[in-house]
């Protein structure tokens, strides 16, 4: 297969679907049609970076493949991203690129993970990112564009071809696209630009190996009990209970009730550490006790993560709505450890 982002300038016929059925012909998209990759797109992509096109982003740990900010800015053409949009796929690369953030495991192995981008700060209203209503669905170009930017070239540049490279046993539509943004408004906690030690006037992007989206419905609470209750029931679900971190998109509704109460993000994290859990002999019944990661902890339960800093907790979605979404981690044990990466600004380059 051709590689889009390696291979000369290919000369074909000025006909966009003509070039749209050609990507298709070189194995270049997601299963979607794609924007064709033309110079003058491709250029004023890599132009909002400011470093050299051939500089690296991510190395690919299992085959050495490397991404670079031009390969980065061809399939952000074919996502259909906008060129303002592109510091934030920089900055994720970047931020997965960290140890110990397992990119290969994570895109390759049967449990069917996707890169969960969720982005906090100024540049979310700058470009026009859906914090609201509808967050995790369709509508928005942004939030669907760079988040399939990223597949894109997980699938072209990295290699990671379903079936073959990605494993994945069943997968997850995230796998298409999975990007959010953090709902400022609506967030009675300093944001995670903020409690990241970046800055309210930093933007910065989270990236984290996400397995399926989990809707938690809980109309009728009134006090933070009865909402994260609910959260925690379904973190410690036998299905998906393990060491691996949680991500907790609260709707505003349901952040709103907890912070009038007084509880504060880390109060959130604490509660639900304590209560997502089950008894060891609940997990031996049904053969998801593994003495070799369980043991160490010598208690009867076993929780989910190692404690309550594993368990990201932001904002999101419209005003109303008693529903809030929990997001596993990928694997069974640690898996990869989010990581996050500042927008526009380099660190430790």
């Amino acid at each position: 297969m051709n590689n889009p982002t390696t291979s000369p300038v290919h000369e074909i016929p000025d006909d966009t679907l003509a070039a749209i059925d050609y990507c298709y012909e070189q194995g270049w998209t997601d299963g979607l049609p794609v924007v064709p990759p033309e110079r003058s797109r491709v250029e004023a992509m890599v132009a909002m970076e400011g470093r050299p096109p051939e500089t690296i982003l991510a190395t690919h740990p299992a085959t050495g493949l490397e991404l670079s900010i031009h390969a980065a800015g061809v399939n952000a053409v074919m996502a259909g991203c906008l060129p303002e949009y592109f510091p934030i796929i920089v900055a994720a690369f970047e931020a997965m690129d960290k140890k110990p953030f397992t990119f290969h495991g994570s895109s390759a192995s049967t449990g069917g993970s996707a890169p969960l981008l969720i982005v906090s700060g100024p540049v979310v209203d700058e470009i026009g990112m859906n914090a609201g209503v509808n967050l995790f669905g369709p509508g928005n170009r942004a939030n669907a564009t760079i988040g399939r930017a990223v597949r894109l070239i997980i699938l072209n540049v990295f290699k990671m071809t379903p079936g073959i490279a990605d494993k994945s046993t069943q997968g997850h539509p995230g796998k298409y696209s999975f990007c959010i943004a953090e709902r400022a408004d609506a967030n009675p906690w300093p944001g995670l630009n903020e409690e990241l030690d970046y800055g309210p006037d930093i933007s910065c992007v989270v990236t984290y190996a996400g397995a399926g989206f989990c809707n938690v419905e809980n109309h009728g609470a009134n006090k933070p009990e009865g909402i994260l209750t609910s959260m925690a029931d379904s973190m410690a679900n036998l299905g998906c209970l393990t060491f691996g971190q949680s991500v907790i998109v609260l709707s505003p509704e349901h952040a709103r009730i907890i912070a009038d109460a007084g509880w504060s993000k880390s109060d959130v994290q604490s509660y639900l550490y304590e209560n997502a859990q089950r008894d060891v002999a609940a997990l031996k019944d049904i053969g998801k006790y593994y003495a070799r990661e369980h043991e160490f902890q010598k208690t009867e339960e076993v929780h989910r993560g190692y404690g309550p800093a594993d368990i990201l907790v932001t904002v999101g979605g419209g005003d109303a709505g008693g529903h809030s979404a929990f997001i596993p981690s990928w694997s069974r044990g640690r898996g990869s450890i989010m990581q996050h990466q500042a927008i526009g600004v380099c660190i430790d380059c």
